[in-house]
């Protein structure tokens, strides 16, 4: 009988895992809940929000029911294929004492509990009151109270998952924590969950024991703060000349991007400065311009153009680097990257196919690209796939820079602040619009001579953009 009930339950209760919403990723991080236990869903509502490497997507889930639990809070990075959401497909068959059997299922299961112990410190995400519910659930019968201090509730609810009482910490910490001679048993966790975080081993590790409540007392306070009103990802240590940020999301994703980049891809960057006052001119036009009406036109715009047609001259640029099979692959299409510095950090969607884009085409994809971005709603899809990208650096004032490659792509053009100068126009010196760019490209298969060419052919349309004509 017991058999028939713990197969009945399996069949009740279905669980949703973390997805591959990207190409490859392997973790994201939930930064939004949509539903809670109790609320009904259907299949393909959405019931979260979370963060991968570079995006951030909304999860629906595919089968209909009642949430019986979410597994990890808003703030917890995830790993791809760990539950996340357990729903109840039957709640109206059985009685309710199966329905609470979550614990029996979860205890003989440590995998589904040991990722709670590496759960990051994510101080501004806090979600305490909702967390202590939900291991008094699982834990013995007797409930927190609410006005408990929320460690202490943390701690009690491990101490029924965990029998060992193994601290909670990442592998990072118990490694910092073994080179300070630090036992991880004595150390007081502040982070969510229980978890013990540096900053709570180097509070340990410090001289003077008397500060080092400090923390402890503010924790809690820290904590209902942080549900009130979310702040940034940010540890800190009260007192500490330091702070220490967690790697994670965006800037991991920048961080593992750059490196790769920089110390695969030979690089090699060339710069020249050109007068654009008759470009700058041609945007004013086309903004009084009834067939732009509706879509935004800026100097990007037709830098973006430029390099198209420049490509379209030079196609040999366009391609990437096979190291596994050693062959140079062309690409016979352009999927035109822009660089978006977003409150996540920077992201490189692309215009799929740009070079078959007339200009309203193209300044309509332009606009729903850099929009798209700053919401945070960028798919991964929108990311992957790039040939070139360009990245306007004028926009903060300066005047140029030497871009690092877009992993897989063979160019990136920079474009520098476009300024009033004075510059010999018709033999006299005159005021004129005058900006700086800069190539970079991966000199395995782009040589001097042909980045040079698609360098001036940028730069010649837009000191003439009736170029964009006769060219393309």
């Amino acid at each position: 009988m017991t058999t028939m009930t713990d197969t009945s339950n399996a069949a009740r209760f279905r669980e949703f895992k973390m997805p591959d919403v990207g190409e490859g990723l392997t973790e994201a991080e939930i930064l939004k809940w949509y539903v809670q236990p109790g609320d009904t869903v259907t299949d393909g509502q959405v019931v979260c929000e979370v963060e991968t490497a570079k995006a951030a997507v909304e999860l629906p889930i595919p089968f209909d029911g009642v949430v019986h639990e979410l597994r990890f809070p808003e703030g917890t990075t995830v790993d791809v294929g760990q539950v996340i959401i357990a729903v109840d497909v039957a709640p109206g068959s059985g009685d309710a004492a199966p329905a609470a059997a979550p614990a029996p299922v979860a205890q003989p299961e440590p995998e589904p509990e040991a990722p709670k112990g590496r759960q990051p410190v994510l101080v501004g995400y806090g979600v305490a009151e909702s967390s202590t519910k939900r291991r008094a659930r699982k834990g013995t019968a007797a409930s927190v109270p609410a006005a408990a201090a929320a460690i202490q509730g943390e701690m009690n609810g491990h101490g029924a998952v965990v029998p060992e009482s193994r601290p909670l910490a990442k592998p990072p910490v118990r490694k910092l924590a073994k080179d300070l001679g630090i036992d991880l048993a004595t150390v007081v966790p502040t982070g969510e969950g229980g978890i013990i975080t540096r900053e709570d081993v180097h509070a340990a590790a410090k001289p003077v024991p008397a500060q080092a409540p400090a923390p402890i007392a503010a924790a809690p306070v820290a904590a209902e703060a942080a549900t009130e009103t979310p702040a940034p990802a940010v540890v800190t240590t009260v007192g500490a000349r330091e702070t220490r940020i967690p790697v994670k999301g965006v800037r991991k994703a920048i961080a593992q991007a750059m490196v790769g980049s920089a110390f695969t891809a030979p690089h090699v960057t060339e710069f020249v400065t050109v007068d654009v006052t008759r470009t700058m001119k041609l945007v004013a036009e086309l903004k009084e311009d009834k067939d732009m009406a509706g879509v935004r036109v800026n100097p990007l715009l037709i830098i973006a153009k430029a390099l198209l047609v420049a490509i379209k001259r030079n196609p040999e640029v366009n391609a990437a680097w096979d190291e596994a099979n050693q062959e140079i692959v062309q690409k016979h299409y352009v999927n035109l990257g822009i660089a978006a510095a977003t409150p996540r950090g920077l992201i490189v969607p692309n215009i799929k196919d740009a070079h078959e884009q007339t200009l309203p085409q193209l300044a309509a994809s332009l606009g729903e690209l850099v929009s798209t971005a700053r919401e945070g709603k960028t798919s991964p899809a929108a990311m992957a796939g790039g040939t070139v990208t360009i990245t306007n650096v004028g926009v903060f004032g300066v005047d140029t820079g030497t871009p690092i490659l877009n992993p897989g792509e063979s160019a990136i053009l920079a474009v520098g602040a476009i300024k009033l100068q004075p510059w010999v126009h018709k033999g006299k010196v005159k005021p004129r619009q005058v900006t700086t760019l800069a190539l970079s490209f991966d000199h395995r298969l782009v040589d001097g001579e042909l980045g040079s060419k698609v360098l001036a052919d940028v730069a010649a349309i837009l000191e003439q953009p009736k170029r964009l004509i006769t060219w393309a």
